[in-house]
């Protein structure tokens, strides 16, 4: 079983590996800025039409009513609404 790492190791590895980068905040000197980098966001939108491509396969093999009725039920076992990233939309694609 894996150990999760403290959100600043991870942070430190998404640097080390040019997806991620870290400013000051103009408005409060005490917080930092995270913003993903050119690297990052490739990443992001790749995964995002890899999801859709392997979406799209599961509709044609189980049935797009299927499918949705197994996202359905997902859903319910991970209830809210998170903020997702990898997200077509979320980039500002069709």
């Amino acid at each position: 079983m894996q150990r999760a790492l403290p959100v600043g190791g991870q942070l430190d590895d998404l640097e080390q590996l040019g997806y991620v980068e870290r400013g000051s905040d103009p408005a409060d000197a005490r917080r930092k800025v995270v913003r993903l980098t050119d690297r990052g966001v490739d990443c992001l939108v790749r995964s995002a039409r890899i999801f859709d491509e392997l979406r799209a396969e599961w509709s044609e093999a189980l049935g797009e009513e299927q499918l949705r009725r197994i996202e359905d039920g997902l859903r319910q076992l991970a209830p809210g609404d998170p903020f997702r990233l990898d997200t077509p939309r979320w980039f500002g694609a069709p």
